[in-house]
């Protein structure tokens, strides 16, 4: 055989090579099982791979789907009251729990490391962790994420290296949100963690500490505006007291305020219109937070001036924690004209401690539903999912199962607060209860024109008053019907 013939005999072979090397050059990138695989640098602005390589993009398959990676309630695009579900949801996913969350406890060390991680805590490893928030983000078919401003970034050795950290994440950040509609739903400071909070941060005995969490606030505040968050949340988690015989509390209130303050005019200073949010909450890390609940944070508000500046974000587990329902402690809010998010998660009745779990009750879901309609929902808020895997829970998919779950569950919570409100059996129960006000002199009292001499004639010439029923046990049954 000449060597022509050779050649062509070898041509076929030349081409199914160059057809499976083009193949291969041209299909994604993934990280299935552990960073040693060969996927390139995921920080990289070239690397386009998955981190999820097995979970495609959730669907709504209806309430008989027996699939555990699907939407049973959640059905973005569809009205309710008028609205589309995904309008009056507006999801969110919390970046700390879902993609810093280890497994930790008080009594046990981390049973997880998902298979992105490379053990650092370095800024390369936050571009990775950020280009899996956004995949995640985007397969889960929600726009929004929450973040704290050290985890998404790591500490320097100074405040000017840990900015730069920040602002080099930030960047990238920026950048993959390019071409979709993922923003923040909000972001904040982490002023709980590091030893120099101890004291706390904006009621810390030392000047030094309150200058430098106002550093960070400011700085946090600006790369919120820079990705075009929609709000800003204070959490005070060690903005509280031990024990009261070492501490001003008169003082630091008002250094609290004072702070509070600031931020607001820095915010307007920077341009950025979003709300600036305060979450409630008892106590843990503190023995006593002075953001107990939301009717001490309104008390604090108006005392301070601050009324119109701030809304609240109301996280349910708070609420427990506060020896309130989440139902109360939203309906406070709402009444107050002060509900402006909601961090959505539960606890458990027999732990006495933030548990943070996902919430899966259809009840307390249809409860907060009903809040979220009367107050004509919650946008620019939202639902963030302020929740983690419980300590077992160790699989990649299980992250999204837990996500699922919890916007199923808030999902049918709304078609249940729908029917409801359509049905109106509940309304009229309400109505009925209090309708001995919608006489004269109830108009008369609820305008504040009853003075005490005409209520004694009426109760003169009523005799002993007539109390009907409550109906507790007929309202409780209109509600259970409709779950």
């Amino acid at each position: 055989m000449n060597k022509k013939m050779k050649f062509r005999g070898l041509l076929p072979l030349f081409l199914c090579l160059n057809l499976v090397m083009l193949a291969v050059i041209a299909s994604p990138h993934t990280c299935p099982a552990n960073i040693n695989t060969n996927c390139g640098d995921s920080s990289s602005d070239e690397w386009e791979g998955e981190f999820f390589p097995g979970i495609s993009k959730i669907k709504y398959e209806g309430s008989n789907s027996k699939n555990p990676l699907s939407y049973k309630w959640y059905n973005a695009d569809e009205e309710i009251l008028g609205k589309k579900m995904k309008d009056w949801l507006r999801f969110s996913v919390a970046f700390w729990h879902t993609f810093r969350g280890t497994g930790a406890d008080p009594f046990g060390v981390p049973t997880k490391s998902w298979p992105w991680e490379d053990g650092t805590n370095s800024v390369a490893m936050a571009k990775r962790r950020m280009r899996a928030n956004f995949e995640f983000i985007n397969k889960l078919g929600v726009e929004r994420w929450c973040f704290h401003d050290r985890d998404i970034a790591p500490d320097g050795k100074t405040l000017t290296e840990t900015n730069a950290n920040l602002d080099e994440v930030i960047a990238f950040a920026k950048k993959l949100q390019e071409g979709t509609n993922i923003r923040p739903l909000w972001g904040t400071a982490q002023l709980f963690m590091h030893p120099r909070y101890m004291h706390g941060a904006a009621t810390s005995s030392e000047v030094g500490v309150y200058a430098y969490a106002a550093a960070q606030v400011k700085k946090a505040l600006e790369v919120t505006h820079y990705l075009g968050g929609e709000n800003y949340v204070f959490w005070g988690g060690r903005e509280g007291y031990q024990i009261l015989l070492n501490t001003d509390m008169e003082r630091e209130l008002a250094h609290l305020a004072n702070f509070l303050q600031a931020a607001v005019d820095w915010k307007k200073k920077i341009g950025f219109n979003g709300t600036l949010l305060i979450e409630p909450k008892p106590q843990e890390p503190t023995k006593h937070q002075y953001d107990w609940d939301a009717a001490t944070t309104y008390a604090f508000l108006q005392k301070f001036g601050l009324i119109g500046e701030f809304k609240l974000n109301i996280e349910c587990n708070h609420a427990t924690l506060s020896g309130h329902s989440c139902h109360h402690e939203l309906e406070t809010a709402r009444i107050n004209g002060l509900l402006g998010n909601i961090d959505a998660n539960t606890g458990d009745p027999q732990i006495g401690w933030d548990t943070d779990q996902f919430l899966t009750d259809i009840g307390e879901a249809t409860l907060v539903m009903l809040s979220v309609i009367r107050n004509g929902g919650l946008a620019p808020g939202g639902f963030n999912f302020d929740a983690k895997l419980r300590r077992e829970s160790t699989d990649v998919e299980d992250i999204f199962i837990a996500h699922i779950s919890g916007m199923d569950t808030l999902a049918r919570g709304l078609r249940n607060a729908a029917k409801l409100i359509e049905d109106g059996s509940l309304a009229e129960l309400v109505r009925k209860r209090y309708q001995s006000f919608d006489s004269e002199i109830g108009a008369q009292i609820e305008a504040g024109k009853a003075d005490f001499e005409t209520l004694e004639k009426k109760a003169m010439e009523w005799g002993e008053p007539y109390v009907p029923s409550g109906k507790q046990e007929l309202a409780e049954m209109i509600f259970h019907s409709a779950l």
